[in-house]
């Protein structure tokens, strides 16, 4: 692989990111269904039903963007990534998807208004598009060939 030594610094935090992020959605996800096997009214009644999904988008999204974030790991450590410093700007935006996406689903059922997700639902487009972004210029910094020669 012919890379700058920069590039060694964005693999193992894409890596430390989507590990522990890993954790915490499962962590969330196991809390989620303790509160269903308990029957905790507040997060199971008919009155929350956007809690439930909202926090159930955050758990799965979370889950998602943690393994997203894993594989972009891997993708700066093979053999067909472009010279040049292209993966900065995708993984500024990973490490924002990974927030404000699911961090908005979780905020929007946090607080509810009359049914309706809260104001901080408003947070999960913003998150959609820096997630579509970082995965289009990903795809822009691959190469149809091996760059080590092989």
């Amino acid at each position: 692989m012919i890379q700058g030594p920069e590039i060694n610094r964005y693999i193992p935090k894409h890596f430390r990111i989507g590990w522990w992020s890993l954790l915490v959605f499962l962590t969330l996800g196991l809390a989620l269904e303790t509160m269903h096997g308990f029957k905790i009214g507040w997060y199971l009644d008919v009155s929350n039903e956007s809690r439930r999904l909202m926090w159930t988008l955050a758990h799965a999204h979370g889950t998602l963007f943690s393994l997203i974030h894993l594989g972009f790991a891997a993708t700066l450590n093979s053999a067909f990534v472009k010279s040049g410093e292209w993966y900065r700007t995708p993984s500024a935006f990973l490490t924002a998807a990974i927030v404000l996406l699911p961090g908005g689903f979780f905020l929007g059922g946090f607080f509810i208004n009359g049914g309706d997700p809260g104001i901080g639902v408003m947070l999960v487009p913003v998150g959609a598009v820096c997630l579509l972004l970082a995965v289009f210029m990903t795809v822009c910094g691959l190469s149809n060939e091996r760059i080590d020669g092989h």
